[in-house]
């Protein structure tokens, strides 16, 4: 019952978007002005938010919508419309400008030159491929154009580029033999291209809905931004201290009710795309996260009573308390319930594999037997004809990039950390990548969910014997290539060819890539980061860098935090509860998807997002679906779209206006 209500819900993603009959090159000159525009108008602005409000996701898919809506807005003003495939690739495009490569050194200075880092021992074996010494830098000042940072521009030059390479590879291929040959429907890609569908309709388009929508989301963006992001932003510009007339990044209430709710991290985010969010995520998955943060409401108080949660202090705030908490029970706890949930996942992929192997002895028979399609015969062929019209090409061509860019990790991997056993890289990449990305892959194709197995990594390294802190920093060969074989399925359902993005990552990368530094420079010039300035920095870097040092602590000669909080019989307990809720839940009956949610609000993560998630979700099921009916899925997709970029061209106003009273500052006075 549980199983057929899950495949219910996820029917209706389904069914949401279907791939067009004729596909077209996306790639044009107005791709060339759109990547110097993503370089050097955007990109610095989403680096600004990401460290003024965090949520970098978000950011990220907002700019990405604003540079859709201004170029369309610009296309049609000329009496041309962009065309759905133009779209994806700007689309496309402004995904790959706002990873900015090089923002990661902002974090690199910050980390090395940590109180908490240097106190643990840890800083004073950072590489310095990956940056100076804190002397060094504190003696060049606020900037990464000395000889002291080259090495890690080189290092991370050179990984950007060979990660850019690999986005052809595994994903490729396992995109091909998912959803050509096995046909899985990836539920959850229609939500990228609803949006683009949406911008590229016209005023003769047959589902006029998609555009009204969207601007509905569109202003409700600009709005809530205007006073959320573009206020603080331009004030802290030439103010002390910005104007924040709703808190960024969240609202600490762990102090005030430390006394009724002991060692409970309690704090919230006013952000209204929380509330769409929640009625985009599957419904009963949001409840999960709802009941998880319940859970340790109740749980905390009592662990604390009983000795248990022993570091946490009264008068803690909510990043002390999830970094105590973390030590005294939650690490050990998370990782038993995250390793259940991966089990659990890996047996919805092989429970169907094996049966249908029983069955029918082929891949593709089998994943059509599974749906209730007929059996089609040339499973092989499938796989190896390229489909001319969309633009493939050869999965050998795939397999080899997957070669070449896993032996350049290796080598380089082998090459900066001495003493580390290199058999451990190729079992990486022979073995556990493979795996963890077909799998994953799968569960993408049928529930639109990833999975990943916790912990590999770490335990591996604890397991070599290898003692310091280098390998930490090192490229290894573990990526999960889930999501690229769903990027490619996002290319297919727009009728976009293959070519078109190969073409737009030989124009875009370079422009990235120095725009990234140029930027990443101006940053630290405007204000030490963090600072005041730079508000979710400055709240959540501290506790990002304790968290890291608790896991790098486990490869260090002496006493380890990392072994002090990885508790056996609290791991096992976390295994234990998450198998048996599984069990539980489909033996009633109930949503199994309930269990991934809990795992989120349970395992101290921050539960500032997770209460308007909850209170998105109950509105749009209980209200406008009531009133829209299934449809409703459909216009909340373009709904957040549409606030994704009403809120980012807000923001990238007030950005505007605060980067040039910076740098006008000097001048006039």
């Amino acid at each position: 019952m549980a199983r057929n209500t899950q495949e219910l819900e996820l029917e209706k993603y389904r069914q949401l978007m279907k791939p067009p009959a004729v596909f077209s090159d996306g790639f044009n000159w107005r791709t060339v002005i759109g990547a110097i525009f993503l370089g050097f108008v955007m990109m610095p602005g989403a680096m600004y938010l990401s460290l003024m409000v965090g949520n970098s996701g978000s950011m990220t898919s907002a700019s990405q919508w604003v540079t859709i809506i201004l170029f369309a807005e610009v296309a049609r003003r000329s009496l041309k419309d962009l065309k759905m495939q133009e779209i994806y690739i700007l689309y496309y495009m402004a995904g790959l400008a706002m990873a900015s490569p090089f923002q990661g050194l902002l974090w690199n200075q910050f980390f090395i030159q940590s109180d908490f880092v240097n106190a643990m021992g840890i800083a004073q074996d950072v590489p310095a491929w990956v940056a100076p010494q804190a002397d060094t830098i504190r003696a060049a000042g606020r900037t990464f154009f000395t000889k002291a940072w080259l090495a890690p521009i080189a290092f991370i030059s050179l990984a950007a580029i060979i990660q850019y390479i690999d986005n052809f590879g595994l994903g490729y291929f396992f995109y091909r033999l998912t959803s050509d040959v096995e046909e899985l429907p990836f539920p959850m890609a229609p939500v990228a291209a609803s949006g683009i569908t949406a911008l590229a309709e016209t005023e003769n388009s047959k589902e006029p809905w998609r555009w009204r929508c969207f601007s509905i989301g569109g202003m409700l963006g600009m709005a809530y931004g205007l006073i959320y992001v573009a206020l603080p932003a331009v004030t802290g510009s030439f103010l002390p201290k910005p104007v924040m007339l709703i808190p960024i990044p969240f609202i600490d209430f762990t102090p005030a009710l430390s006394q009724f709710l002991p060692a409970t991290p309690m704090n919230l985010t006013l952000e209204l795309g929380l509330i769409i969010t929640g009625m985009v995520l599957p419904f009963w998955a949001v409840i999960g996260g709802g009941i998880g943060v319940l859970a340790t409401m109740i749980l905390n108080p009592a662990l604390y009573r009983h000795g248990i949660l022993s570091n946490w202090q009264p008068g803690m705030d909510v990043l002390d308390t999830i970094y105590a908490n973390n030590i005294d029970f939650y690490l050990a706890f998370g990782i038993g319930l995250t390793v259940a949930i991966a089990l659990i996942s890996l047996g919805q992929v092989l429970r169907p594999l094996v049966r249908r192997l029983r069955a029918s002895g082929g891949v593709y028979e089998m994943s059509r037997q599974e749906l209730g399609e007929p059996k089609k015969p040339g499973a092989w062929s499938r796989l190896v004809t390229n489909n001319v019209q969309r633009g493939d090409f050869s999965i050998f061509i795939a397999l080899g990039i997957y070669v070449f860019s896993t032996s350049a990790w290796i080598g380089l991997s082998t090459w900066l950390i001495a003493g580390f056993p290199w058999k451990f890289f190729v079992c990486y990449a022979a073995l556990y990548t493979p795996l963890i990305s077909y799998a994953s892959t799968k569960l993408e194709g049928i529930a639109g969910q990833t999975m990943t197995l916790p912990y590999i990594r770490e335990a591996s390294y604890i397991l070599s014997g290898y003692h310091g802190v280098q390998i930490w920093f090192a490229p290894v060969p573990m990526p999960n290539y889930g999501s690229q074989a769903v990027s490619f399925r996002v290319l297919e359902l727009t009728g976009t060819k293959v070519k078109s993005v190969v073409k737009t990552q030989l124009i875009t990368v370079p422009i990235i890539i120095i725009a990234s530094l140029v930027f990443s420079n101006l940053l630290w010039k405007m204000a030490e980061v963090p600072s005041d300035a730079y508000p979710f920095a400055q709240k959540m870097w501290d506790l990002q860098a304790k968290l890291s040092c608790l896991t790098f602590s486990s490869t260090m000669e002496g006493g380890s935090l990392f072994f002090e909080a990885l508790k056996p019989h609290w791991l096992i307990s976390g295994g234990v509860f998450g198998v048996g809720l599984y069990v539980i839940l489909a033996a009633l009956g109930l949503p199994t998807l309930v269990l991934f949610g809990i795992v989120r609000g349970l395992c101290q993560g921050m539960p500032a997002g997770i209460p308007l998630e909850v209170i998105g979700a109950l509105v749009g099921r209980f209200y406008f679906r009531k009133k829209f009916g299934d449809i409703w899925l459909k216009y909340v997709l373009v709904i957040g779209a549409g606030y994704a970029c009403g809120m980012g061209l807000v923001a990238m106003v007030g950005m505007s206006i605060a980067i040039l009273n910076k740098m006008m500052a000097p001048l006039l006075f």
